[in-house]
């Protein structure tokens, strides 16, 4: 008998109907990623009761590991699609969206939850022309560079949020990777300049405070972001917010 992938994929047509299991078999081939393997269900969507069906939806676009929209639930694991390669999967290989946020369609998800905590938290730098383009404006160490370069890395992938047991649609919890840009930002030459700002943000409901520190965040980062490193210093620094707010200037 010629060998076979096995999946078994949690399904659901629309945002408000009930989520059902089919399951798929493809020829086998070395080297599949889980991406590929959904293409070629998409070629022949028959299910191994030999029902066609409609084709598996699912999100995807770089296919490199960088923009974190084919991120779900493989074998229980929140993972990239496109980087997860089939041949390092028990089977059957268990496909499913992301729990933490609306499922859109089969293994799509809503994740705005994740952009609106961005804009809660002034996750951004203001640039407002005062630089001299010929002086290419302030610089950064090497070192600083290289100690912020880490959490720009950050593709908003979801998986820390998936992880994190004080993130989901019944809490305020901005979530870990919310929390890392912060760190990113108020690190910045002229981020630095709005931190109190950011600081303040999460310094209420859903912020800091809120974190419960579970460490399941790193354990999933596909980036290895040291989010519980971002979320110390931001102990610290609002703590020392904290301070200026009471007895000094707030900035």
């Amino acid at each position: 008998m010629d060998k076979t992938i096995h999946f078994r994929i949690r399904r659901q047509d629309n945002p408000r109907s009930a989520p059902y299991w089919q399951e798929f078999q493809i020829p086998y081939r070395p080297e599949h990623n889980v991406v590929s393997a959904l293409m070629e269900i998409r070629e022949n969507p028959v299910t191994t009761q030999g029902e066609k069906v409609e084709p598996v939806a699912w999100e995807s676009n770089c296919m490199e590991e960088v923009c974190g929209s084919c991120t779900m639930l493989i074998n229980g694991k929140p993972r990239q699609a496109c980087s997860t390669l089939v041949d390092t999967l028990t089977e059957p290989i268990v496909l499913e969206p992301l729990t933490k946020f609306p499922v859109v369609r089969d293994l799509m998800v809503d994740r705005q939850a994740m952009f609106e905590s961005l804009k809660k938290v002034k996750a951004w730098i203001d640039i407002d022309g005062s630089w001299n383009v010929h002086t290419g404006g302030p610089r950064i160490s090497p070192q600083e560079w290289e100690e912020n370069y880490i959490y720009s890395r950050c593709m908003t992938c979801g998986c820390c949020m998936e992880a994190c047991p004080q993130f989901g649609p019944s809490y305020p919890f901005v979530g870990p990777a919310t929390l890392a840009q912060v760190r990113l930002m108020n690190a910045h030459p002229t981020g630095k300049y709005f931190r109190a700002d950011r600081l303040h943000a999460i310094m209420g409901e859903g912020g800091l405070s809120d974190c419960g520190n579970a460490q399941n965040c790193v354990e999933v980062c596909p980036k290895d972001i040291p989010l519980t490193t971002a979320i110390g210093e931001l102990g610290r620094q609002t703590t020392i917010q904290m301070l200026k707010d009471l007895f000094g200037p707030g900035r």
